[in-house]
C-alpha cells in the first residue's frame, strides 16, 4: 500500500482533492442501485412521519402552537441524516475495508488512509443530504414547511451527515467484525434519538436530561432544523454550528489515526 510517510507519521489529516476520487467511485456504485437505496433510505423515516405524525399525533395534539406532525417533520428529517449516514459509514464502508478490500486496492494507488477516509466521510454525508432532502420534499407536499428558509436546512443537513459519518469512521476503525456495529446502535444512536427532541420536546424532560441532551450532536442539528422548517430563524446558530463542527472535526482526527495504525499494520 502506498501512502506518503508526512501522512503516517502526522497527528494532523492530510486534505487533499485526492478524496473525490473516493467519492466519485462510491457515487458510481450507487447509481446502479439507486432506486432499491433511496426506498430504504427514505421509506423507514416516512413511515415513521406519517405513523407517528397522523397516529400519535392524535393523541398528542398540539405542541404548543405546533401540530403534532409539524413538529416531528423537523425531527425526522434530522434523524433520517444522522442514520443514513451512520449506516454508510459502518456496514458499507466496513464491508469495503475488509470484505471486498476495495481500500486496499484504493491505498495501493496514489492515495492515502485520509484521502480514503475523507472520501467515505463525505460520501455519507451526500447519502444523508439525498434522503433527508427526499423527506423534506414529502414535507413541503404535505404542507408541513413554513416558509422558504426551509432551504437552509440543506447545509445544515450536509454538516450532520458529516459530523455522524465521521464518528461512526470511528467506530468502523476498531470494529473487528459487523456485531460490534451493534454496541453503537444501542448504547449511543438509540439513546440520542430519544433524548434529542426528535419526538418530543426537550423541556419535557428533567433539566439535567434535557442538559445533557446538548452535549450531544443530534439535539444542536434539531434546533437549528425545527425553526428553519417553520419559517422562522434558529437562536444561538453559531453554537449549534460550533458543536455538529466540532465533533466532525475530532472525529474525522480520531477515524484517520486509528485507521493509520490499523491499515499500515
Amino acid at each position: 500500500m502506498n501512502d506518503a510517510p508526512a501522512t503516517a507519521s502526522s497527528a494532523v489529516p492530510a486534505i487533499s482533492t485526492r478524496f473525490l476520487a473516493v467519492w466519485r467511485r462510491n457515487l458510481r456504485v450507487w447509481r446502479k442501485l439507486m432506486l432499491p437505496s433511496i426506498f430504504g433510505n427514505f421509506g423507514e423515516p416516512l413511515l415513521y412521519l406519517l405513523a407517528l405524525g397522523y397516529g400519535f399525533g392524535r393523541l398528542v395534539g398540539d405542541i404548543g402552537e405546533l401540530p403534532y406532525m409539524v413538529f416531528l417533520a423537523s425531527g425526522i428529517i434530522c434523524s433520517s441524516a444522522m442514520n443514513t449516514a451512520s449506516f454508510e459509514a459502518l456496514y458499507s464502508a466496513y464491508t469495503r475495508m475488509t470484505v471486498q478490500r476495495t481500500w486496499g486496492a484504493m491505498l495501493d494507488a496514489p492515495l492515502t488512509v485520509d484521502d480514503v477516509a475523507l472520501g467515505e466521510i463525505s460520501w455519507a454525508a451526500t447519502k444523508a443530504l439525498i434522503s433527508s432532502s427526499a423527506i423534506l420534499v414529502v414535507a413541503a407536499l404535505l404542507g408541513l414547511v413554513g416558509g422558504w428558509q426551509a432551504i437552509l436546512v440543506l447545509p445544515v443537513i450536509l454538516l450532520t451527515g458529516f459530523c455522524f459519518g465521521a464518528c461512526a469512521m470511528v467506530i468502523t476503525a476498531v470494529s473487528r467484525s459487523y456485531d460490534f456495529f451493534l454496541y453503537y446502535f444501542t448504547l449511543v444512536m438509540t439513546p440520542m434519538l430519544l433524548l434529542s427532541g426528535v419526538f418530543f420536546p426537550l423541556d419535557q424532560l428533567p433539566p439535567l436530561v434535557a442538559q445533557g441532551a446538548f452535549l450531544l450532536p443530534l439535539a444542536h442539528a434539531v434546533e437549528i432544523v425545527r425553526p428553519l422548517m417553520l419559517g422562522g430563524w434558529p437562536s444561538s446558530v453559531v453554537l449549534h454550528l460550533a458543536v455538529l463542527a466540532g465533533y466532525a472535526l475530532v472525529a474525522f482526527w480520531a477515524a484517520t489515526l486509528i485507521l493509520r495504525r490499523r491499515l499500515m499494520s
